[in-house]
């Protein structure tokens, strides 16, 4: 949780303090940032565990920050929208945006802490599946183009026989394929 940082963006100061000790109490490092622009200049998202984002801001709104943030190509940290100005058309945009939660002011302490934790969950899991997938990636790329192509169909449950006949190679050489696979990601 200590390394969980819960970035904030809203333009009414009080709020933004207010949100900002919230999240800090029950131990999450937070921050707090008076503008979308504030936000860009000062931080790299893709290190935030949540996203909380005053939907009505001056210059640049939260809808168009998750815009930005989502036309990155990286994947956007999860986000919180918060607004006192809100309506249904404007949360819909949101969730389809990819937003985790729209959360109306004034709001009970409880809702919003409930809504970061969920935003943290999202974000761990993301983590545990990039860091999966790069890993496997890592490993893929040490193998030969016939070894990818061995290991792909032994993944897709192919017996060595069809594994042979599919690549028209011999079911010996089928073996010494999937062996060299089996080899290269045990030495990870």
């Amino acid at each position: 949780m200590p390394d969980d940082l819960i970035y904030v963006v809203e333009d009414d100061a009080a709020m933004r303090r207010s949100i900002v000790f919230l999240a800090e109490s029950v131990g999450w490092n937070a921050r707090g940032f008076a503008s979308a622009e504030d936000f860009l200049r000062e931080t790299e998202a893709e290190q935030a565990a949540c996203l909380i984002l005053d939907i009505r801001m001056p210059t640049m709104s939260g809808l168009e920050l998750q815009r930005m943030l989502n036309a990155r190509g990286a994947a956007a940290p999860p986000i919180v929208f918060i607004t006192g100005h809100g309506d249904v058309a404007m949360a819909v945009q949101a969730m389809k945006e990819g937003a985790l939660d729209f959360i109306e002011k004034p709001f009970k302490d409880q809702q919003l802490l409930d809504a970061i934790a969920q935003a943290v969950r999202v974000s761990g899991q993301r983590r545990v599946h990039d860091q999966r997938q790069a890993e496997a990636r890592h490993l893929l790329d040490r193998l030969t183009q016939r070894e990818g192509e061995v290991a792909a169909l032994v993944a897709r449950g192919l017996s060595n026989k069809l594994i042979a006949r599919e690549l028209d190679i011999s079911d010996k050489t089928v073996q010494v394929h999937r062996a060299h696979v089996l080899e290269k990601i045990e030495q990870r």
